[in-house]
């Protein structure tokens, strides 16, 4: 089974993170920068953390690196766990600060201890690699364990990998197999190709190749490279008919997964 780099999916985490923004009793959003600054200037946490976020993204503002940090700096003294969290990105990536990667693990473990999501499973990822940290895979299965309870896509696939792989846990091809199609249920199309991988071998589940037809043309719509390299291969050991009801099953899954109300008998 092909094994990924788990540092892929670092910026996308923190792209989904930044756009799912937690939302507040204040719409701080809709202050102007200055109204903003002064609230954060204040000492108002959620304030400094949204400020920071505009100096990272560059909304409204000039986008500014050191300034997020600050920003960031400030609230994450203050506990606030999202800030935490981007403070331990930031010395990950090295963006407007020395890159540093035990202060990375530092940060993601405050908020990941308030039970952010995002910061357990990228908590998870530096036990993994052993980044800032000694490697640890079953402190790496653990983190990715909590985030995946919490309905983390990115997390159930790792979580999903690591039972697959027996590491940090006992190998266990049932509970890869659940964790993929959690994560493949919410439309993570890596999740997806792996899945389909399990129903092509039978590894865990019964062997259905129409099943693995349906879940590797999901990934392939997503652009998952290994999807559209082999579902050519297998469209070739099915018949016209197999075929046809592996479109009306992507049909029907992609509704579910639009809505999310994907059932986990679909798969």
């Amino acid at each position: 089974m092909k094994t990924f780099k788990l540092s892929v999916f670092f910026l996308l985490i923190l792209f989904c993170y930044l756009v799912t923004i937690p939302s507040y009793a204040v719409d701080y959003d809709s202050y102007s920068i200055e109204k903003l600054t002064q609230k954060a200037e204040e000492g108002d946490a959620s304030a400094q953390f949204l400020l920071g976020n505009k100096y990272y993204i560059g909304k409204k503002i000039a986008q500014n690196y050191k300034e997020a940090v600050q920003w960031y700096r400030k609230a994450s003294e203050q506990g606030n766990a999202s800030a935490q969290l981007m403070y331990g990105y930031m010395y990950y990536s090295g963006e407007g600060i020395i890159q540093n990667f035990k202060e990375a693990a530092k940060w993601y473990r405050k908020a990941a201890e308030q039970g952010d999501a995002t910061a357990q499973v990228l908590l998870g990822n530096m036990y993994y690699n052993g980044e800032g940290i000694t490697q640890n895979f079953k402190e790496a299965a653990k983190w990715y364990r909590k985030s995946a309870k919490q309905g983390d896509a990115t997390a159930q696939f790792l979580l999903g990998n690591m039972y697959y792989n027996g590491e940090g846990v006992t190998q266990n091809l049932k509970e890869a197999a659940k964790w993929y199609r959690k994560a493949a249920e919410q439309g993570e199309a890596l999740a997806q190709f792996q899945l389909g991988y399990m129903y092509i071998k039978g590894d865990g589940l019964l062997q259905n190749k129409i099943m693995a037809y349906a879940l590797w043309s999901l990934a392939a719509i997503e652009g998952d490279t290994n999807a559209i390299k082999n579902i050519d291969i297998v469209a070739k050991e099915l018949s016209k008919e197999e075929i046809e009801h592996g479109r009306k099953i992507v049909a029907d899954l992609q509704k579910k997964i639009e809505n999310n109300k994907f059932s986990s008998s679909g798969l």
